[in-house]
């Protein structure tokens, strides 16, 4: 259970880059991050337009010497300071992740990197030297990972409940991209545009969240090869896709079916899964995130609820407010955000960290699928080798 006791002897001085006006990603990172006093916002490159971005940093309390016109200046003036930043988050359009996270490293700063981590495996592998190099902490923002259920599939997984995994059915797929939302949305046009969104739109956006969701709930299973098709059923989006279908076969043999769609209409979310064992099956709905189903061949269905005394202990470790209370999307990502603050502590004391989170290598695999999916779906949804 979360108290909101201290993680760390005191607050990590952290900053933003971008995350401004009118970004609600933004204010998620910053709500997440401040939840639980493990991190203090002292500094911020929150905008494109420095003006803009100085005025926002006041209205989140940040000193206007220290609201930046580019995350280079900050990064430069804050290691003058003996109070400089000790970490970043970096919340901006996906082109710039790579240069800004690589720039971080190399300033000294643990980082925490909205996803896609980059465009390519090549720039990835380079990111993930730079994380070696630097000995600093590196998390993609995978947030619904810290939802608690999650962390009981991936106990009852480890232990055997499910035996043998089989057959993953996974989706992200809402219709809020139904139409060409882009023409009258400047948040949403640069993520249909190749040149600032990389490769893909849904499975970058939407997919990577589930394929991490793989990785966490079922950490030994390594993927050996990917097929996909996709569609750009709004045409304008072109050659991204709006909509893709992902198989991909693992070394013990199972299988995931990985839905990303945003022109799944009348969905308003359409993120959940299931997961077939040879024994059991599991199933979660991030819209009712408290619960997972629990169906064990011959038996009844069980409905298993956050925060009771039933389920593994270290599902129940990021309890908040106790059984029958809802929590949600906020919640989820301030564990996230915790473990990111406790595995600076651990690092910067030089001790190990000995709990799993979205890292640098979650961040590579994710780029990595993207590239593999992209390369099928354009050669007649062929198989590819991983």
């Amino acid at each position: 259970m979360i108290y909101g006791e201290k993680n760390v002897e005191r607050p990590i001085r952290w900053a933003m880059v971008g995350g401004g006006v009118g970004s609600q990603i933004g204010y998620i990172h910053r709500s997440a991050a401040l939840r639980d006093f493990n991190f203090e916002l002292v500094a911020g490159a929150f905008d494109i337009d420095p003006e803009r971005g100085r005025e926002f940093g006041a209205k989140l309390h940040v000193a206007p010497e220290r609201c930046y016109p580019d995350y280079k200046t900050m990064f430069a003036e804050e290691a003058k300071r003996e109070d400089g930043i000790e970490a970043v988050s970096i919340a901006t359009p996906n082109f710039t992740h790579y240069e800004i996270a690589k720039a971080a490293l190399e300033a000294g700063l643990h980082v925490y990197c909205e996803k896609p981590m980059c465009f390519t495996t090549e720039q990835a592998l380079d990111l993930k030297e730079a994380v070696e190099k630097s000995g600093k902490v590196f998390f993609v923002s995978y947030g619904y990972a810290g939802h608690q259920m999650i962390e009981q599939a991936r106990q009852m997984v480890e232990n055997g409940d499910l035996g043998e995994i089989r057959v993953l059915k996974m989706q992200f797929a809402h219709g809020g991209n139904n139409v060409a939302v882009e023409k009258n949305s400047a948040s949403q046009a640069w993520r249909v545009d190749p040149a600032k969104a990389g490769p893909a739109f849904s499975m970058g956006d939407l997919g990577t969240h589930m394929l991490y969701l793989i990785e966490a709930i079922c950490p030994d299973m390594k993927i050996k090869k990917v097929m996909c098709t996709k569609q750009a059923f709004v045409g304008s989006r072109y050659p991204l896709e709006d909509n893709a279908m992902s198989i991909m076969e693992y070394d013990n043999g199972a299988i995931a079916y990985l839905w990303s769609s945003g022109i799944n209409a009348g969905a308003q979310f359409g993120f959940d899964f299931r997961i077939v064992g040879s024994k059991a099956s599991i199933a979660w709905d991030a819209e009712k995130p408290n619960f997972l189903v629990y169906e064990e061949q011959g038996k009844i269905p069980q409905l298993m609820g956050r925060g009771n005394g039933y389920l593994y202990p270290s599902a129940t470790a990021d309890d908040r407010i106790g059984g029958g209370h809802p929590e949600g999307l906020f919640e989820a990502w301030s564990n996230v955000y915790t473990k990111f603050a406790k595995a600076i502590d651990k690092t910067d004391k030089g001790q190990e960290i000995d709990f799993w989170y979205p890292g640098i290598d979650a961040g590579i695999e994710g780029v990595k699928w993207v590239e593999k999916c992209v390369e099928s779906g354009n050669n007649n949804s062929a198989w590819v080798e991983y």
